[in-house]
């Protein structure tokens, strides 16, 4: 196949991450049995499985760079992507060439055809046995999978992992998890297996009691942040460029606790509180690793943490006015988010915050809306067009919170979104995107057409 031919055989298929999952769509027989034809490369891999509600993708970036740090080839198989698809599949930080994508497509579009096989193969059963091939044929050492949706049902969770990743529960993808914190919790910790250990950052009480249940089951060891490690962490203070074109910045610090020791201060740099939870869990992580007899330094956890790059969490695409790129989506992340920009991106006298805000139509939207709104002086509401699942602005507009009611702009699409927030903004405002990453990926792909 050529690449355009290769892209029309995937995107062709049924893809819940454009269209919402019903009950009964999500199941493992279909993986399984491609996985068969394939020669079962899950069974040839060392595996970290992450799941959570949210900072699933964060620590899974965080733990495969230290890892690459601590000399082991990585893969890194993550979901959805910003801007490129290869993006999903990298090996030791970097994404899969186009040529090899299109060489693993050929193959699976193989197995897919094969009568052996009943048909109605996703958009993400594809890409999760193109990320088992291509781990396998890069000679991957150890793979971080990414759960895509929920965890019992998600089409990563054919693998025997050596160590499970649960983040958080909050309240996402309700109609496929369910409506209450324990049933979401019960359909994460599917990814639990027996005997394996687990780390958990799960500290609400009913989510958690839900995650004790199952590993107990499962005999599967259960480290959990607050009970069996903990942490402590410095804010990061980023300024924008009205103080200079290199504007002073200090870094997220964080110092973690477990059982056998008290880690040695550490930089973090990712920001927020939410990230430096994160990063207790990889460090959790590593010392469950270690016991599996890998070798991974200090040395390579401090360089790991400090040098992970994981885009859209916060970043800074812009310095005067300070411009962040987010893609909060559920009110968890939200409040992550203005905690965040509360206590790292001081305001200048005189300043203000903008926000660009575009959503999906399946997410707690006004939900969403109250945390974000009390905290920005404008809001610029607007959609993006690389879903289907946007929001129009009006409707956005209409789920604003009452009181007070804030100054808003409705705008068709995100270049008028974005000319219209810099057209208001002074040097010493801060402009926040954030609501989704299909907006996230519409930003970074226009920035980078800019370049």
């Amino acid at each position: 196949m050529t690449y355009s031919e290769a892209m029309q055989f995937w995107y062709s298929r049924v893809n819940y991450e454009q269209r919402s999952a019903q009950p009964g769509d999500l199941k493992l027989d279909r993986m399984l049995a491609l996985l068969d034809l394939l020669g079962n490369p899950q069974r040839r891999l060392q595996v970290v499985h992450v799941a959570g509600s949210k900072g699933k993708g964060s620590t899974s970036a965080m733990l495969a760079t230290i890892l690459t740090r601590a000399g082991y080839r990585t893969g890194l198989f993550t979901s959805p992507h910003l801007v490129h698809v290869e993006e999903r599949f990298q090996v030791d930080g970097q994404p899969i060439s186009p040529a090899e994508l299109v060489t693993l497509l050929d193959e699976v579009g193989v197995a897919v055809r094969n009568p052996q096989l009943a048909d109605g193969l996703t958009f993400f059963e594809i890409a999760t046995a193109v990320g088992f091939l291509h781990f396998v044929r890069r000679r991957v050492q150890v793979a971080v999978l990414e759960v895509g949706l929920g965890g019992r049902f998600d089409s990563t969770n054919v693998c025997q992992p050596a160590v499970s990743i649960i983040t958080s529960i909050s309240f996402d993808h309700t109609q496929q998890l369910g409506n209450t914190l324990a049933k979401i919790a019960w359909e994460k910790a599917g990814i639990v297996k027996p005997g394996r250990p687990v780390v958990s950052g799960v500290r609400l009480p009913e989510p958690r009691e839900v995650i004790e249940r199952v590993c107990r089951e499962n005999h599967a060891p259960l480290a959990q942040l607050g009970v069996d490690f903990h942490y402590r962490h410095e804010a990061a203070v980023v300024d924008g460029g009205h103080q200079g074109a290199n504007a002073p910045r200090s870094p997220t610090r964080v110092e973690i606790t477990t059982k056998s020791r008290r880690w040695p201060k550490m930089e973090l740099a990712l920001v927020g509180e939410h990230q430096a939870a994160n990063a207790a869990l990889v460090v959790a992580a590593v010392e469950e690793l270690r016991r599996t007899g890998l070798h991974i330094a200090d040395e390579a956890v401090g360089q790991g943490l400090a040098e992970v790059q994981w885009p859209a969490r916060l970043q800074v695409i812009r310095r005067e006015p300070l411009v962040v790129l987010d893609c909060a989506h559920n009110v968890a992340s939200a409040q992550a988010l203005v905690n965040a920009l509360a206590t790292s991106y001081p305001l200048a006298p005189g300043g203000r915050r903008l926000l660009i805000f575009a959503s999906s139509r399946d997410k707690d939207i006004q939900g969403i809306l109250q945390v974000l709104a009390p905290l920005f002086d404008h809001l610029f509401l607007t959609q993006f067009h690389n879903s289907t699942r946007f929001v129009a602005p009006q409707q956005l507009a209409e789920l604003l919170p009452d009181s007070p009611r804030n100054a808003h702009t409705l705008c068709p699409d995100t270049t008028s979104a974005w000319h219209q927030a810099l057209a208001m903004a002074q040097p010493t405002d801060l402009v926040c995107i954030t609501g989704s990453l299909f907006l996230a990926g519409e930003f970074l792909l226009a920035i980078q057409k800019e370049k």
